[in-house]
């Protein structure tokens, strides 16, 4: 079979002889479809190589997202972390508190609050899907506990106010300060030389000295009488009562509404009495008891 051939002039632009070059057409073909193939070669490596670039770039900066990431999820677990411990001394001192009130607490559980550690390295995605779905469920917790621990403080704060309510009203000082003469129960009557019960003390002192409240309350009487002089009747509440007799003068007016500390009156030796003092009486629900029990 007869090949065609092909015959390349090569022409110098110096006076020189024409070279002459015969070539196959099979030869003219190879060269060609190498070219070609060279040239898709070359866009595809080179597409390809961008493309690798591309995705090294987009890598890297998902990586150093990934990074930010890890490093933000490890500071919002101890946050949660430090949170928790603080929700648990909170816990101990509402119970400390309520050990010390002898108040009973419905609003506490158990369960112990468990967040975890720093994501790690290996299986970062795993462990960080984990560890979000801890924290959710953490929080949550959390924001549970807390609205117990409200709820147990409130009830607390409602408790020490009205602690604080009976407290303000249970006479716990002297209403003056002198010598106790006579004793609460019963004794030999200084005018009949007979055995009577005697209904409060007696504090001697000086004409004149200021008597103050023992206790917030309201006066419910300013009156005289005959054995007692002129005399004050406060109401603390909760059935407390007192009784201030033998007053030089009284401070203070019927409905008067007074304060711990506040002068009632003055000391005198008004009514059947043997000398400058004070009988001072307390009473629960109407009944006499030992004014020594509400003093300090």
């Amino acid at each position: 079979m007869k090949r065609n051939t092909y015959t390349l002039l090569i022409i110098p632009q110096k006076k020189s002889s024409v070279k002459k070059i015969n070539v196959s057409s099979m030869f003219i073909k190879f060269v060609s479809i190498s070219v070609v193939v060279s040239l898709f070669a070359i866009v595809y490596f080179s597409y390809d190589y961008i493309k690798v670039r591309e995705d090294t770039v987009e890598l890297a900066g998902l990586k150093r997202l990934t990074e930010v990431q890890k490093e933000q999820i490890d500071l919002l677990v101890g946050r949660i972390g430090e949170f928790e411990k603080k929700m648990a001394d909170l816990k101990r001192f509402d119970k400390k508190i309520r050990v010390m009130a002898n108040l009973k607490n419905s609003h506490d559980n158990d369960q112990v609050l468990g967040v975890g550690g720093p994501i790690p390295e290996e299986n970062i995605m795993e462990s960080k899907e984990f560890l979000i779905g801890n924290i959710h469920k953490n929080v949550d917790k959390l924001l549970e506990d807390a609205t117990s621990r409200q709820k147990s403080f409130k009830e607390l704060l409602e408790f020490l106010e009205k602690q604080k309510s009976v407290l303000a009203s249970t006479p716990s000082i002297w209403p003056v300060m002198g010598w106790v003469t006579s004793e609460f129960g019963y004794r030999m009557s200084p005018f009949t030389r007979k055995r009577e019960f005697h209904k409060g003390i007696d504090i001697a002192t000086r004409v004149g000295k200021e008597i103050v409240i023992p206790a917030d309350g309201i006066v419910v009487g300013v009156y005289s009488k005959p054995d007692m002089g002129n005399m004050v009747k406060i109401d603390h509440g909760n059935g407390i009562s007192t009784c201030y007799g033998h007053l030089m003068k009284s401070a203070v007016k019927k409905g008067e509404r007074i304060k711990r500390g506040d002068v009632i009156g003055y000391v005198g030796n008004s009514g059947r009495s043997t000398g400058p003092h004070l009988h001072y009486g307390v009473f629960l629900n109407g009944v006499p008891v030992n004014p020594r029990k509400y003093l300090f």
